[in-house]
């Protein structure tokens, strides 16, 4: 049987001129037309439909980020958790996304690398957004945006807001475990600072996961995410080495030693700890 002829007696529709198409839904014309290489090198369409491709898997993450934060924070742990798991999976997409750019040499790179100017990953609003809602906060990072005062205002909401870390602790506390004071309510835009009491509290939820699941459950998702989040800065960096080498990134860092020294900042801290101490 001929494809025509399944399709036929499937009663597939074929005429949109009255009704939406799947390019409509998805305003596709937008989206494939939005890539602009600015050099002549084959390989620059790649590097854009990269990055474009991540930013869209960033901002279907901090929907997800940003709508657990709240659920954690109205006690309502299984849409948390269904979130979180999902933003897990999100960084594995992200994470298998430098495979596609490791593709590309140095040679290949170096063609197309004086177009970028001073553009960089570095620049990445929802980027920055996500590690402020991780508790990564440093108030340098806002400065890359001052420019733009709209996206200013949306990295700016997020570094003042609690992050994901910091719910969680609140939530422990209202499930009656013992949260130190000053890590409950402080100054959120500050980095985020090891306590041994913070480690204690999880530590009654790991001894006692039976009593205390929720809380046991909230602690492993936190750990998943970390865990992905160290994989694609693994990659990261592992990628920026094998296409430039030590070259300083267009962003004006060290490139690799700068991402190298990120691959040592851990977000959740204690639950890493109470691993030795169980």
């Amino acid at each position: 049987m001929s494809t025509e002829k399944i399709v036929h007696e499937e009663k597939a529709q074929l005429d949109f001129s009255a009704s939406m198409s799947y390019s409509d839904y998805l305003s596709l014309d937008s989206i494939l037309n939005a890539q602009h290489p600015r050099s002549p090198a084959h390989d620059e369409l790649l590097f854009i439909v990269q990055h474009q491709t991540s930013e869209l898997w960033m901002k279907l993450m901090l929907h997800e980020l940003r709508a657990a934060i709240r659920c954690i924070a109205d006690d309502e742990l299984a849409s948390a958790f269904k979130m979180l798991a999902r933003v897990s999976r999100i960084m594995e997409q992200l994470v298998h996304a430098w495979d596609v750019l490791a593709t590309m040499t140095p040679p290949e790179y170096s063609a197309m690398r004086p177009y970028l100017g001073s553009s960089s990953g570095f620049q990445s609003w929802q980027y920055r957004c996500i590690e402020f809602a991780l508790g990564n906060k440093n108030a340098a990072m806002l400065k890359p945006h001052a420019h733009r005062p709209e996206l200013l205002a949306e990295v700016e909401a997020a570094w003042r807001s609690p992050s994901l870390y910091d719910e969680a602790l609140r939530l422990l506390a209202r499930r009656g475990l013992d949260i130190p004071a000053d890590h409950l309510e402080r100054d959120w835009t500050r980095p985020y600072e090891v306590s041994e009491g913070v480690e204690q509290a999880w530590l009654v939820a790991y001894r006692d996961p039976k009593n205390h699941w929720d809380i046991y459950q909230l602690g492993e998702e936190l750990t998943d995410l970390e865990d992905a989040f160290r994989l694609w800065r693994f990659r990261h960096v592992t990628t920026v080495e094998r296409v430039i080498g030590f070259k300083r990134g267009t962003g004006g860092t060290g490139g690799v030693s700068y991402l190298r020294k990120m691959l040592d900042v851990v977000l959740f801290p204690e639950i890493w700890k109470l691993r030795t101490d169980l």
